[in-house]
């Protein structure tokens, strides 16, 4: 059902005002549910521009989302949200030139196939692979266990087809000079020189990656718009193409798992990791395998306080072996209580299996404890890692709560999933606490509130504890010089006034009940991580047999 109220006869997409298709909008993967005013589904960047030059004039707020695999909140809003999941065409790969044109609906696991077609691969591989959207990981700069030896998205990308806040449309590609855009040309005059002159006081040098606010440093150092652009979350344009580099596919792969009694030796061995060149390097704390001892006896010794997944990747498989055996020694040497090898595909996916094993179990848990992510991305320089797990179990024992962390080691980022009993009367107010605790922890570890998945509308208001007061005035003027009317995805990367981190909470059980159709449609998505299927052909199968 499309609305009469549509954006103008130059948007040919779907536009829907109906309460069932903008609650199943309302929701994404993080803990937040805000109920949007109408929901457009554009069919191509044509469509795109014609919604944006609408919004412009009649100030309406807009929110780009693909997936909905967001876990803080930047594709959920209040204005009209913008699905760009249709635009999912893949390209034939450039096999000389290593490149492919995407997208930005277009899911991480089918471009990544694409690519493996012809021996090439997309090696930025979140955890989310297989339903995020290409134009999601660009918006918030996303990265995952190999990020280690690749690095987070923003290196990968090479061009981007934009549609800015006025409705002009560009073509943003590196090495070349940038298009002729009104809102280009205000933040070349307004605030790249700003960004230049403070390029010598940006904090966070020492973090391995960051998607928490723009990416400043990132453009003072290269001089490129598309580092600013990527990782921006939708708040300085909307994206409707991408082009990607890609990496030759590796030869041959091997992966260690190795125990620890603590979380300094573990840190200890994180180094050995980096120095043999490992792809991924992920650190499950005791938390987790506590969960997961609770679905079968763990591959560890009964006194491991930490364990570490590690990957190596090599041209030749002997070679291979011969480091993962050499890595394994050493991680004995700094102190490892136990090493496994695997060598073959089933030995590493045997071990690897263990890294998913506390996720089934949480969903069997009590259906009143809600594993909420809402400090679910720190990141903090290498040699403060068993500190920030140690000051995040302290947090949650200060409160009474049970979490699970685990991360990516080599990148000292870790995510945390707490288990918030929502049947207690206080339990938003520890919700409220233990965020603000841990907030206090990253400011002064020197980290960042967001390591892969951006900062939404649950972070940005928390930016003002982690970042220098003139960073922010210089993302300010950023959004500014792009945005003027503010209507691209207001309230993320740069607060609205007296915004909280949060309002609605999905899991509140006093929370008014969605139409029973969507709610169905939610329950499935969370229930079966069915974040690439389309949101209102799930609603019309409801309504078909419901």
């Amino acid at each position: 059902m499309s609305s009469t109220n549509a954006p103008g006869e130059e948007f040919g997409g779907d536009y829907r005002t109906d309460l069932a298709a903008r609650a199943v909008y309302s929701e994404a993967a993080g803990i937040g549910r805000v109920m949007p005013h109408a929901v457009a589904v554009p069919r191509d960047a044509t469509d795109v521009t014609a919604i944006v030059r609408w919004a412009n004039v009649t100030g309406t707020p807009l929110i780009a989302r693909g997936s909905g695999s967001s876990m803080p909140g930047g594709a959920i809003g209040t204005g009209t949200i913008v699905d760009v999941s249709r635009m999912n065409a893949i390209g034939l790969p450039d096999v000389d030139k290593h490149r492919i044109t995407v997208g930005p609906g277009a899911i991480r696991g089918h471009v990544d196939q694409a690519a493996r077609a012809v021996q090439l691969c997309f090696p930025v591989d979140p955890s989310s692979g297989a339903f995020c959207t290409i134009g999601g990981m660009v918006s918030t700069n996303a990265a995952g266990a190999r990020t280690l030896k690749y690095g987070a998205t923003r290196c990968w990308v090479h061009a981007l087809d934009c549609v800015f806040a006025d409705g002009s449309r560009g073509i943003v590609r590196r090495g070349a000079a940038p298009p002729e855009s009104i809102p280009v040309d205000r933040f070349l005059a307004d605030a790249a020189p700003a960004i230049r002159e403070a390029s010598s006081h940006f904090e966070h040098t020492s973090l391995r990656k960051n998607s928490s606010g723009y990416g400043l440093a990132d453009f003072a150092r290269t001089g490129e718009l598309v580092d600013l652009l990527v990782g921006s979350e939708g708040t300085l344009a909307v994206i409707v193409g991408v082009e990607l580099d890609l990496a030759p596919v590796a030869v041959s792969t091997a992966s260690l798992l190795a125990s620890f009694a603590s979380l300094e030796t573990a840190v200890v061995a994180t180094e050995k990791a980096r120095g043999a060149n490992a792809s991924a390097c992920e650190l499950l704390d005791r938390t987790f395998l506590d969960v997961a001892a609770r679905g079968a006896p763990l591959p560890t010794p009964a006194d491991t306080e930490a364990v570490l997944l590690i990957e190596l990747e090599g041209d030749d498989r002997t070679a291979t072996g011969e480091a993962a055996v050499a890595l394994a020694t050493q991680l004995r040497v700094v102190g490892a209580t136990s090493v496994e090898i695997g060598l073959s595909p089933e030995d590493e996916h045997r071990l690897w299996e263990l890294r998913h094993a506390a996720s089934p179990i949480l969903s069997r848990l009590d259906p009143s404890l809600k594993s909420m992510q809402f400090i679910e991305d720190g990141v903090v320089p290498p040699d403060r890692i068993a500190e920030y797990v140690r000051g995040v179990r302290a947090a949650l024992a200060a409160h009474d709560t049970v979490g699970v962390i685990f991360g990516h080691a080599g990148d000292a980022h870790m995510h945390v999933n707490p288990l918030i009993d929502v049947r207690r009367a206080d339990w938003r107010d520890r919700v409220a606490r233990i965020l603000a605790d841990v907030v206090d922890l990253t400011a002064r570890l020197g980290g960042s509130l967001a390591g892969e998945h951006g900062d939404g509308s649950l972070r940005a208001p928390l930016l003002e504890r982690t970042t220098p007061p003139h960073v922010l005035e210089l993302a300010r003027r950023v959004k500014h010089a792009f945005d003027p009317n503010g209507i691209l995805n207001p309230g993320v990367k740069v607060p609205l006034p007296g915004q909280p981190a949060f309002r609605d909470i999905k899991y509140d059980p006093m929370l008014r009940p969605l139409p029973e159709q969507a709610a169905r449609v939610l329950q499935r998505v969370e229930r079966d991580r069915a974040y690439a299927e389309f949101r209102l052909e799930m609603l019309e199968r409801e309504s078909r047999t419901g």
